[in-house]
């Protein structure tokens, strides 16, 4: 019988799918990674998520391992050069929390463009500041959304719904994809940062991706738009986007992930705290729905992906 080893909270429907497949499972979410190193080479199988940083060390000390998966979309806390070169499949769920992810994203928008947090947070204060902020409609305004993969094509649905004029940016070709949803294609990040209104965030971070938005491109944006990543933080300068905040050239930033999770610098701390901050604790995929869509999709795959390794080469 295959081991299976989870080493960060995951919904208890996987647990479930994959007791029910025959499969022995030790869930140990919150795993310390001295206590991981001792135990994985007991393991067939490894399930993370965000958390739990699987580098060479842990593969190295894994000597039973056959699969690394992800309960997620990103792969950047799993090095996964290494682990193929050794033989490792490593599996993930992109599919899983598009839906989650995009009305997050939508939701930290209309926050804000209406300056609900502030309000929200100034009428809990005592205070009732009717007038004090006079935010704008979404409807009419230009999006520009940098990744225009399964998350950003499903906030572009969502936005044309509102009203939005869209533009896309993407590394890939993704032509024929902009062309069915009817939205407009830029050729580069210069081209299409001037026009936004808003911009937001939706790429893998990757050795080309980390801080592709820095002082340069915040200095090419307009005066007062709004920035949202749901992405991951290290995509970001984080203190040019503290600067661009200070100097008034982001209008409002809502982040749903950091450089550091929790923010533990002076500066990152800064960031979170400004008044025209929306800060979030990476909850892109935190919805009952799509953690039992991560469940099912990521049992089916690793049920799948066992079933083909003792078939290829047997039980080790």
């Amino acid at each position: 019988m295959a081991r299976i080893l989870i080493t960060d909270t995951v919904d208890e429907e996987l647990i479930s799918e994959l007791v029910s497949r025959g499969l022995d499972v030790d869930y140990r979410p919150g795993i310390r990674r001295d206590e991981l190193l001792q135990i994985v080479q007991n393991y067939d199988v490894l399930i993370v998520r965000s958390r739990t940083k699987v580098d060479k060390e842990v593969i190295d000390r894994a000597r039973k391992l056959r699969i690394i998966a992800r309960a997620g979309v990103g792969l950047d806390n799993i090095d996964v050069e290494y682990a193929r070169n050794r033989g490792i499949q490593v599996i993930n769920t992109p599919e899983g929390p598009t839906e989650s992810v995009a009305e997050l994203t939508i939701g930290l928008m209309i926050a804000a463009a209406r300056y609900i947090t502030t309000f929200d947070r100034l009428v809990k204060e005592g205070k009732w500041p009717k007038g004090k902020y006079v935010g704008f409609e979404l409807q009419g305004k230009t999006l520009g959304i940098i990744g225009l993969g399964r998350i950003g094509s499903r906030v572009a649905e969502i936005a044309k719904v509102i009203g939005m004029h869209i533009i896309a940016y993407d590394v890939a070709d993704v032509k024929e994809r902009a062309e069915k949803l009817g939205i407009d294609l830029a050729r580069t990040l210069d081209e299409m940062l001037p026009k936004c209104d808003v911009v937001t965030l939706h790429v893998p971070l990757t050795k080309t991706t980390y801080r592709m938005i820095s002082k340069r491109e915040f200095d090419l944006m307009k005066d007062g738009v709004i920035f949202i990543n749901t992405s991951r933080g290290e995509i970001v300068d984080t203190k040019a986007l503290l600067e661009a905040l200070k100097s008034g050239k982001i209008g409002v930033a809502a982040l749903d992930v950091l450089e550091n999770e929790p923010p533990r610098e002076e500066w990152e701390l800064e960031l979170v705290r400004h008044p025209r901050v929306i800060v979030t604790p990476h909850i892109g995929s935190e919805t009952y729905e799509a953690r039992r869509r991560i469940a099912k999709l990521l049992a089916d795959k690793v049920s799948n992906a066992l079933r083909m390794v003792m078939t290829l080469h047997g039980d080790r």
